[in-house]
């Protein structure tokens, strides 16, 4: 019997990427990639000629089956998302989930993850947190926000350039104005950049500014400080 590998891609920088990453790559029979025309790239530039075969949220249902076959009969594969590792807001969960119910031995390698590095940087406590990936783009937007009205712990989004002006919005009028938070762009890239301030602040910026990029939006949890004022 096979096994499948979950293997992490940089987010950003080509040179983050593990030496076990790499040979694991060349290795196995198959690549599945969220982007073939993406991995492509990461394959040339490290010389990588194993098979792609396109994998992503639209074709995994139809997939699954089939791939868990070829892992039977002894095949050796491999699973990348476009960048960071597979299943974190990327497809990776139900393939992951058929292999464990068929008994198919699987391994995630250690590696890049966007909101790590965003995390650790943004100067907000990291020994918990709370990872909400995207927020949903219409229904029950509102809904999810309002269930973290309370959260302590600092709260992880992953967000859209063309959404991050409305989210800041909405996340100041539930969370306060004054609410701190940190926007983390294009993390490990040539214009990597972190903006830190209130809900408020944030959203101003970005408004005059525009936004480009991969974004992480960091939020800091409700603090003992801001519950005791609204107490009194």
């Amino acid at each position: 019997m096979g096994k499948l590998y979950l293997i992490p891609t940089p987010v950003g920088n080509l040179e983050d990427i593990t030496l076990r990453a790499l040979r694991l790559l060349k290795e196995v029979s198959l690549v599945l990639a969220e982007d073939t025309r993406t991995t492509a790239n990461l394959f040339h530039h490290y010389n990588i000629k194993t098979p792609l075969l396109s994998h992503h949220k639209f074709n995994e249902h139809q997939q699954v089956a089939n791939i868990a076959e070829k892992l039977q009969k002894g095949e050796d594969i491999a699973l990348v998302s476009d960048a960071g590792t597979p299943g974190i807001s990327d497809p990776g969960f139900l393939l992951v989930r058929t292999c464990v119910e068929q008994g198919i031995e699987t391994e995630c390698l250690p590696g890049a993850t966007a909101f790590v590095p965003a995390l650790v940087n943004s100067g907000f406590p990291c020994d918990r947190f709370c990872f909400e990936g995207f927020l949903p783009q219409k229904k029950g937007r509102q809904k999810r926000l309002l269930a973290l009205a309370e959260e302590s712990r600092t709260i992880i989004f992953y967000e859209s350039p063309y959404r991050l002006v409305k989210a800041l919005e909405q996340m100041s009028g539930i969370f306060g104005n004054d609410r701190k938070a940190c926007v983390a762009r294009e993390i490990s890239k040539k214009f990597e950049e972190y903006k830190r301030g209130t809900l408020n602040e944030l959203h101003e910026y970005f408004t005059h500014n525009g936004v480009k990029g991969e974004i992480v939006l960091l939020v800091a949890g409700k603090g003992k400080e801001e519950s005791e004022q609204e107490e009194d």
